[in-house]
């Protein structure tokens, strides 16, 4: 099977989570727009801040998990073992909701002390305690989603992702409108509760989804999907946790440094001069608006690399080099052309990019800088997964973590010395790093 075939799953999933992406992605730029407006730029930045807990408590709790249950009911395709895979995903989703609701728990209980101390702005306490309410949503239907990434049925994990943009940004309208009518102030928590809403829609979804699947597509007598021995689950945990262990600790590390990042940009800047409402004003126009604009056009890189990862898995198991090898010169070839047509795009509407949106030059300025990164992420995110694919887990974890700690260089040492500008000279240094590694790794598939 040719990766150019139009039936091919890689092609025809793709396609899906792509036009998803790029309407969830749309929806959020006009919900973004509508945030900076209402809680400005210093709002925005408070909100930001929130995402490292968000990004941690997603990695400890389900990120591993995911990619393991999608690995391991990946053959049912073939061999309609419906009862193996549904042992997976029940026995993969026990074991993430039990950490998720531990680590509900925690951030709920300690929502002051992780603001104070951990985020450094205080500020963020109350919408601690409401984004924790998301993490057992969240873990259903990453969990669901895994299995359907599994088994190449992209529709299921494209629609979870519709549906919670259009709740999330609905229901933050809808309060916002019913404060006007009474007079009531809004407040960045609306925000936070219309991620609630949206995490609840996606859950929902997920869930009705998996029943009607397994309803259709196990024969009438197949029997009790999960009526097993007690030494078949323990097997079956047993696989799961050797492979989800270690990638969650993985994206754990990872995402505690980008945490740390993302925690001390507004720190340093305050080093370089700015004062606190300054600091958090400017992180707030780079990563709540510059960034996620240069981000929109990878729905297309990160819709291939979900589903790169089983397609080179099996080539890599059945010692078939030559479809690995295509695999490698399209991810460089597309993604360096699709890198360098977002680069001149974002390089010359830049400016006019960041006022017609967010009526900000700044944001502008931000777009022109950051548009070199576009050929870099393309070719390292696909090639990523491509690793990720031939098992080469730990070597994209070093690349990750020398990444990062290119660009931790930068925000401790480059900010104070530069500014702002020190940081986005460090995500260009950052991202041509891992970048060249990852093309090393693959070096003999070329």
């Amino acid at each position: 099977m040719t990766l150019l075939r139009k039936n091919n799953p890689l092609i025809t999933g793709t396609i899906i989570l792509t036009v998803t992406g790029f309407v969830s992605r749309f929806i959020g730029f006009f919900y973004r727009i509508f945030l900076s407006r209402l809680f400005g730029a210093e709002g925005m930045g408070i909100y930001q801040l929130i995402s490292p807990v968000l990004a941690l408590s997603f990695s400890l709790t389900v990120a591993g998990m995911q990619t393991a249950i999608s690995k391991y009911v990946a053959s049912e395709t073939t061999s309609k073992d419906y009862r193996s895979s549904a042992m997976h995903l029940f026995t993969g989703f026990v074991l993430s909701m039990t950490v998720s609701f531990l680590c509900t728990l925690g951030i709920y209980s300690y929502a002051d002390e992780i603001a104070l101390h951990f985020l450094l702005e205080e500020r963020t306490a109350p919408l601690l305690r409401i984004i924790a309410i998301s993490i057992p949503m969240a873990t259903v239907h990453s969990c669901i989603n895994g299995y359907f990434y599994g088994i190449r049925k992209t529709t299921i994990p494209a629609l979870c992702q519709l549906s919670e943009q259009i709740i999330r940004v609905g229901s933050v309208y809808a309060i916002y409108y019913f404060c006007l009518q009474r007079n009531m102030t809004p407040t960045i928590s609306f925000a936070v509760i219309g991620l609630v809403i949206g995490e609840s829609a996606s859950m929902i979804v997920s869930l009705i989804a998996v029943q009607i699947h397994f309803a259709r597509a196990v024969p009438a007598n197949y029997g009790p999907l999960l009526k097993t021995s007690l030494l078949s689950y323990a097997e079956v945990t047993r696989q799961l946790l050797t492979l989800a262990v270690p990638l969650s600790l993985n994206r754990v590390i990872i995402n505690f440094l980008q945490s740390l990042e993302a925690i001390f940009i507004p720190n340093r800047l305050m080093h370089y001069g700015y004062d606190n409402a300054a600091a958090l004003s400017l992180y707030g126009v780079l990563t709540g608006m510059s960034l996620p604009l240069i981000l929109f056009p990878s729905a297309i890189t990160n819709s291939i690399c979900v589903l790169l990862l089983p397609i080179v898995s099996e080539a890599d198991a059945a010692s078939n080099t030559a479809t690995i090898k295509k695999a490698v010169h399209k991810s460089i070839r597309y993604g360096f052309l699709l890198g360098i047509v977002f680069t001149l795009f974002f390089l010359f509407s830049g400016k006019f990019l960041g006022n017609l949106l967010y009526q900000s030059p700044l944001s502008g300025s931000f777009i022109i800088t950051l548009s070199f990164l576009c050929p870099l992420m393309y070719i390292a995110s696909t090639l990523n997964s491509i690793l990720n694919g031939l098992g080469q887990t730990g070597l994209t974890f070093i690349y990750s973590m020398i990444s990062l700690l290119v660009r931790l260089g930068f925000v401790f040492f480059g900010i104070p010395l530069w500014g702002i500008q020190g940081y986005l000279w460090g995500l260009l240094v950052s991202q041509a790093v891992q970048t060249f590694l990852c093309m090393y790794a693959v070096r003999k598939y070329r």
